[in-house]
């Protein structure tokens, strides 16, 4: 066992209970209030110093090393989800429809073991390591609250976690190149004079000419896209009409596109465009298509993957490294910050041999295993030592 690990494994008992109280506290995005400042009072115990995210919810902690040199980011996200928590546990949420079912509160412990771990090895620490506890990440923009009051500006890298079911308990998992999707999502409103449905040759229908949209917008990913370039377009909301018998004026669709490549994101738009228009014009009725920009895919920088690898390699051991077979087609804001700096993404494990912890995210039954604090708290120690230059044997 690595000298970290084998200091971690003496705290860990003390996390367990700040991850059981986390989440039994959850609060939404933007509104986590009560877990700000609890984060800010761990912090502050291990001598970081500590910065308000400006009018935001979250926190930045600063921890300076023994000697000057390269700044790294680590960061994890403390929101949790509307969803009412059905698990059982003792520690369940005490608040109601509200529940950590994508364990954010083991990222946020995660994070807080890791300060902890480099406030003892600060002597041997050169440069500085920049904690983000941020706000909203369900919401897909509560990095950006980071980025825009300054504090990635010095950052040099920068490392983030997130569980998976998928990777047991105790290991982490790394991919190379595209890990998350890129989300975006589009709104297309059809218009026309509306009518009586016994007369239906007065006015275009477009109820019709949704129906076709739909269906002609799954032509993208099956006829337009490399069938090598992952890509989902879902159609998940139709508002439209107000009786069985009228032909309405209007008819709105909403949907998401998810994407790997920056060029698949590019081609989608372009195609969701010409659909809607084509088919409103050779069905008569207008169409207005609306694109609104969501977040990019999470890709790392593989050199930074390779650390993160190293890192688990020394300090957990070679067999709890999972390589991930295929990128999620999930979303995560984490790519806000590698569209302005290098940085890398991984997996902390948390199956069990539960089938409750084998559970997709955001299901308010999924357990967790909490031996995802000490493997990802332990990983995170090491890349900072590896990114800054530091001693690295001093955690061996």
């Amino acid at each position: 066992m690595s000298a970290v690990l084998s200091v971690m494994k003496e705290l860990e008992p003390e996390y367990i209970k700040i991850r059981r109280y986390l989440h039994q506290h959850p609060e939404l995005s933007y509104n986590e209030v009560n877990t700000t400042e609890f984060i800010k009072q761990e912090l502050t115990k291990y001598g970081i110093e500590v910065f308000n995210n400006g009018k935001f919810t979250g926190v930045i902690g600063v921890l300076n090393g023994s000697a000057p040199g390269k700044t790294i980011a680590l960061r994890a996200d403390i929101d949790a989800l509307p969803v009412k928590e059905n698990t059982g546990l003792e520690f369940a949420s005490v608040n109601e429809g509200c529940c950590h079912a994508c364990g954010h509160d083991l990222h946020m412990t995660t994070l807080l073991a890791a300060a902890r771990l480099l406030s003892k090895y600060r002597h041997r620490l050169q440069g500085t390591v920049k904690f983000f506890f941020q706000p909203a990440e369900e919401k897909l923009g509560g990095s950006e609250t980071i980025i825009n009051n300054g504090f990635l500006e010095d950052v040099d890298a920068i490392f983030g976690i997130h569980t998976w079911p998928d990777v047991p308990g105790g290991s982490i998992g790394i991919k190379k190149g595209p890990m998350m999707a890129g989300s975006d999502s589009f709104k297309i409103t059809i218009t026309a004079p509306g009518g009586h449905a016994a007369h239906p040759h007065k006015t275009p229908d477009p109820i019709a000419a949704a129906a076709y949209m739909i269906t002609q917008l799954q032509t993208i990913v099956a006829r337009e896209l490399n069938p090598l370039d992952s890509a989902v377009i879902t159609v998940g909301k139709m508002t439209a009409g107000t009786a069985a018998n009228i032909i309405p004026s209007e008819v709105v669709l909403e949907g998401s596109m998810r994407y790997l490549l920056p060029e698949t994101r590019k081609k989608i738009h372009e195609s969701i465009k010409r659909i809607a228009e084509g088919t409103a014009i050779s069905l008569r009725v207008h169409a207005e298509t609306e694109i609104i920009s969501g977040c990019g895919p999470v890709i790392g920088t593989d050199e930074l993957v390779n650390m993160v690898e190293l890192s688990a390699d020394k300090l957990l051991g070679t067999d709890k490294i999972s390589i991930l077979p295929a990128a999620s087609m999930g979303s995560e804001d984490f790519s806000a910050y590698l569209a302005e700096k290098p940085g890398a993404f991984f997996r902390i494990g948390t199956g069990t041999d539960n089938p409750n912890s084998h559970l997709a995210l955001h299901n308010g039954k999924l357990l967790f295993s909490e031996d995802a604090i000490a493997a990802g708290a332990v990983t995170l120690c090491g890349v900072a030592f590896l990114f800054t230059g530091s001693d690295f044997s001093a955690l061996e």
